[in-house]
């Protein structure tokens, strides 16, 4: 008895005061896994979904990403959260910035529709320094801004995305889904034409589809949220292909876009189909 309550005491023991932190790490980690793996179906995130769209076409910002995070179904390594945040709101800051002075060069004349350099209250600055100044606004707005802002946002979503298999295949979907999956596509067309991130949204989109087509044959079944997010992808490639089709003869968007990707952004049409007829 005495022996056998020496060995109850020894460091180290299973279950004892003295067990290693590590072992008992891996038994609730192993045990998260099982109840995840147990579960049927994750709920419909109405609200998360709800606040993202909404949010993001008042603001044009993703302010619920974090939310987006804490909720995914999967544990995701917290250096990469951080790292993908930062890079994030770096991004989101610097095109707010170089959009806020674009919108107010349009109130004076700017075309979108045209280069920095071939706009009339452009070419005729002196000295023709400060067209550099702009051009390099233009630079940090249109591709150092994106591509810091966009990256991790898509990142983010397809890691998410990752997360959302469960071995029971969702038989409906909820009304509030179908409410807000097609405003949430027109804003991904939005962010994929104006942004003019064509190349990062159908490699996402066709990761996403590569990661559906795996899990299938593991018997995994997207939920709900996985759901909406891919139809929503699914509505934006949809939306692009209908906009370069409708815009694929015009002869002065296809100047200012050359090449085999031709994605015109909205502002752009905008400034030469409508602001110039008023």
């Amino acid at each position: 008895m005495e022996a056998a309550a020496r060995r109850r005491q020894q460091p180290g023991a299973a279950g004892g005061p003295g067990a290693q932190p590590g072992a008992s790490f891996l038994q609730a980690r192993h045990s998260s896994v099982k109840a995840d793996e147990a579960a049927s179906t994750a709920p419909f995130h109405l609200d998360l979904w709800f606040y993202f769209t909404l949010q993001n076409w008042i603001l044009d910002f993703g302010r619920p990403i974090a939310m987006l995070i804490e909720r995914s179904p999967r544990t995701l390594p917290r250096s990469m959260i951080y790292v993908s945040i930062i890079t994030f709101i770096m991004g989101a800051s610097i095109h707010l910035v170089g959009d806020s002075v674009n919108h107010r060069l349009i109130f004076s004349g700017y075309q979108n529709h045209l280069s920095v350099r071939e706009n009339p209250i452009i070419k005729n600055l002196k000295p023709e320094t400060l067209i550099d100044s702009f051009e390099l606004l233009y630079y940090y707005d249109e591709y150092l801004g994106h591509s810091l802002w966009y990256i991790p946002f898509f990142l983010i979503l397809f890691m998410y995305f990752s997360g959302c298999f469960t071995p029971t295949k969702t038989e409906s979907v909820m009304p509030g889904a179908l409410l807000l999956v097609v405003p949430s596509g027109l804003y991904y067309w939005y962010l994929v034409t104006e942004g003019q991130i064509f190349i990062l949204f159908i490699f996402t989109f066709f990761a996403m589809l590569a990661l559906v087509l795996h899990q299938k044959r593991k018997r995994l079944f997207l939920d709900s949220n996985g759901l909406f997010l891919f139809y929503s992808f699914a509505i934006t490639l949809l939306l692009v292909a209908l906009w370069v089709a409708w815009l694929w003869n015009d002869p002065v968007l296809r100047k200012k876009y050359p090449g085999v990707i031709y994605v015109p952004e909205p502002w752009a049409f905008y400034t030469l189909h409508v602001s110039s007829r008023h």
